[in-house]
């Protein structure tokens, strides 16, 4: 049983080392430890403190591509090299590294395929009271979308199984954090969530640059996630605004038109027509979605496929030899 644990990186020098220097050496039930550094296109020394500590594989990108980008650049090594278990942490050291066990647990045991480290946001004391309503709300709105009871959804100290890791598909830029929960969720792969501890934050949060910026990201986030899963149903939901105020309309349009010939209420009936229009093309709308959405997951299921005979083969073949650090270039 192999686990790779992955840090995304982006000018972190400063605190790297006390991450790497956190993480466990060996966990009950693990045969082999080796770690995974993202690189996302640092202007500091990351990538030298990362090859002179010691990790064992590099991603460097030649510019900043965001988060997203780097969780999957780090799931498609992780998978290249034979990892049976894959480990997401920050590089800020915000998770404490002997926790790593906790959330690999799950999986070794066959309870889960993903397993979200929970933060104790009321408890943490880098938050703001705004942060951890903020947080709160994020939680609540992944939840609704995803059908799942993840009560920390933007952790990123998270576990994927093999299994899960072969089905992951992240199309935002932003982050992997929601959008792999509603994905979770939406395809039925066993996901839960376990306490973890934090600590001290070394430094601000990057992820956005105020507030504002993170929610409305967020939540912009969690609604493309649930359209790419839930076409259908989110475009008859909206159907329904311009479909009432239109019946209202004709009602009374109806009450005046056998009630006093209907002169002079022609404007309405105009007007509620169009509101019907508008209702028509988001019915439309979402049952053109409806079926992309089955075509997609036939791709997906494609996709899996490919990946799963792709990296098995390679595991199985043991093509590369162990070196100091093998370093990918993206």
């Amino acid at each position: 049983m192999k686990l790779i644990i992955q840090i995304p990186c982006f000018n972190e020098e400063e605190t790297l080392i006390q991450t790497l220097n956190d993480l466990p050496k060996s966990i009950r039930g693990i045969d082999k430890i080796e770690y995974l550094v993202i690189n996302d296109g640092s202007s500091d020394k990351t990538t030298e403190v990362a090859e002179k500590w010691g990790v064992d594989y590099i991603v460097n990108f030649t510019q900043n591509k965001g988060l997203a980008k780097g969780f999957m650049a780090g799931i498609d090594v992780a998978l290249e090299n034979g990892a049976d278990i894959i480990v997401n942490t920050d590089a800020d050291n915000q998770y404490c590294g002997s926790d790593v066990e906790k959330i690999v647990r799950p999986i070794l045991e066959q309870r889960a395929d993903i397993v979200i480290g929970e933060r104790p946001i009321d408890n943490t004391e880098d938050f703001t009271p705004l942060k951890k309503k903020l947080q709160k709300l994020g939680s609540w709105a992944v939840r609704q979308a995803s059908n799942t009871d993840i009560p920390d959804a933007p952790s990123g100290f998270r576990a994927f199984s093999r299994e899960a890791a072969l089905k992951l598909n992240v199309v935002n830029d932003y982050t992997y954090t929601l959008e792999t929960i509603v994905q979770a969720g939406r395809e039925k792969i066993p996901i839960i969530s376990v306490p973890v501890r934090t600590n001290s934050a070394l430094r601000p949060s990057r992820l956005a640059r105020t507030m504002l910026a993170y929610v409305r990201t967020s939540m912009l986030t969690i609604l493309r996630a649930y359209l790419v899963y839930k076409p259908l149903k989110a475009f008859l939901f909206l159907a329904v605004f311009p479909a009432i105020p239109a019946l209202i309309i004709w009602i009374r349009f109806l009450y005046f038109f056998f009630t006093a010939g209907g002169a002079g209420h022609i404007q309405s009936l105009i007007f509620a027509c169009t509101l019907i229009v508008i209702s028509f093309v988001c019915v439309m709308i979402g049952i053109l979605g409806d079926t992309i959405c089955a075509n997609r997951k036939i791709l997906q299921d494609i996709q899996y496929h490919t990946r799963k005979q792709y990296y098995d083969g390679v595991k199985v073949s043991e093509p590369h030899k162990k070196e100091k650090c093998r370093i990918y270039y993206r």
